[in-house]
Order: C-alpha cells, then sequence, then structure tokens
C-alpha cells in the first residue's frame, strides 16, 4: 500500500521535528513541545482515518483548523528564540506543502458532494 503524499509529507514533517521538540529547554519543551508533538501526531493520525473514512469532509475540515493551530506553535518557538530562521522557514514551507494538500483534497471532497 502506498501513502497518500498528504501522509508522507506529515510523517517526514513528524520525523524532522520531533528531534528539534526533543532538545528545546526543559520549561519549553513540557508546555509547547508536548503540545506540538501531540498536534503533529494526531493530525497524522486523522489523515490516516480520513482516507478510509466514508464521510471525509467533516474530518479534513477538523485537519485543517490542527495545521492552522500548529502554524502558530511553530511560530511561537520563532518568536520565543527556540529555533533558527532557517528551521523556521523549513518547518513552515512543509506545514505550508501539507495545507495545500489539505485544501486539494477538502475542494476535491466538496466535489464529491454535488
Amino acid at each position: 500500500m502506498t501513502d497518500l503524499p498528504i501522509i508522507q509529507k506529515t510523517y517526514d514533517l513528524i520525523t524532522w521535528y520531533i528531534p528539534i521538540i526533543n532538545r528545546l529547554p526543559r520549561d519549553h519543551r513540557f508546555m509547547l513541545g508536548d503540545r506540538i508533538g501531540a498536534n503533529l501526531y494526531t493530525i497524522l493520525e486523522e489523515l490516516i482515518l480520513a482516507r478510509y473514512s466514508t464521510d471525509k469532509l467533516i474530518r479534513l475540515e477538523q485537519i485543517n483548523s490542527k495545521l492552522d493551530v500548529l502554524r502558530y506553535q511553530t511560530r511561537l518557538l520563532l518568536d520565543f528564540k527556540l529555533v533558527s530562521l532557517e528551521r523556521f522557514e523549513f518547518a513552515a514551507a512543509a506545514i505550508n506543502a501539507i495545507g495545500n494538500d489539505l485544501g486539494g483534497w477538502i475542494r476535491q471532497q466538496k466535489g464529491n458532494k454535488t
């Protein structure tokens, strides 16, 4: 079974992001870091479940909200000077790529409803 590109992109983002979270200072790792990690894993799980769901649209729209939260959480890392600008830009680009795929999937599902 081959993964959907959005699932692979999310998986790749997790494998890139988690080691960075694990190196955060203790006070940020156990607040912001844990939330980012949990959000990443939730997004991946929800994408996999959406793949097999009969009513994908509701699930995909919920994932879109979680992805937006991840954008802000990532921006907080930059604002707190916990990641370099280069790492922030990489994460932001990866999140945007996932968002673009997700938006396409949502549009496709809305097209199936009519």
